[in-house]
């Protein structure tokens, strides 16, 4: 899974469509192994970010929520520990091989 893809759902304030369209192009990106395309293949890149996008706004608009909203800064707190964590995890397997 690529890091760089969020949890979008059950925020307040809600995501915005800039957000759900950024995280649309990645997933296509990811998907297809491209990070630009090529003139000729524009079109069906921007109908696969389109499409993405109308499933996850339906499903989103589909999904029952329970419990209280996501907080935005906890969720970027939490994202920062576990990156800290990693970088932790990975100089100590470097020092042990070294």
């Amino acid at each position: 899974m690529c890091r760089n893809i969020r949890t979008l759902h059950h925020f307040d304030p809600p995501a915005t469509p800039e957000e759900i369209r950024a995280s649309a192009i990645q997933f296509v990106r990811k998907l297809s192994g491209v990070q630009k395309p090529s003139k000729v293949n524009e079109k069906a890149f921007e109908r696969a970010v389109e499409k993405v996008i109308k499933a996850t706004t339906e499903l989103f608009d589909s999904l029952e929520v329970h419990g209280p909203p996501r907080d935005r800064d906890e969720e970027k707190r939490k994202a920062k520990e576990r990156g800290l964590k990693r970088d932790e995890q990975l100089r100590a397997r470097l020092l042990a091989s070294s």
